[in-house]
């Protein structure tokens, strides 16, 4: 009942096979990401043509649409509040300048600075 087949591989099988630390990297993981040392980012205070309501808008991002997308959801998610991520800037409801600059200094934004009053 016992239909296993055993595989008796050679040390030749193993060299063919190749040494698993040296694997070229793949088409998506040589991108490079966008250097977030380099990433000039303004937080914006914003009421204008929102009925009176306050919104944080994160200006300057310089990377693809899709890491735009990332940071505004991980930072939706720090702050605990709604938002959206659209013409390149990236919308958070509510004044959160103080916690979103910590936030982006600790993961390295360091050319981010408030902008405004």
């Amino acid at each position: 009942m016992d239909n296993k087949k055993e595989v008796k591989l050679s040390w030749d099988d193993f060299r063919l096979l190749g040494d698993p630390t040296q694997v070229p990297e793949t088409e998506e993981a040589s991108k490079s990401l966008v250097n977030p040392a380099r990433e000039e980012l303004r937080i914006h205070l914003d009421k204008k043509q929102r009925g009176g309501k306050e919104v944080t808008l994160i200006r300057g991002y310089k990377g693809s649409e899709d890491e735009l997308e990332s940071l505004g959801k991980l930072l939706k998610t720090k702050c605990g509040v709604g938002g959206t991520v659209k013409d390149g800037e990236i919308i958070l409801q509510g004044n959160h300048r103080d916690k979103v600059l910590k936030i982006l200094l600790e993961m390295g934004y360091k050319n981010t600075k408030k902008a405004g009053g």
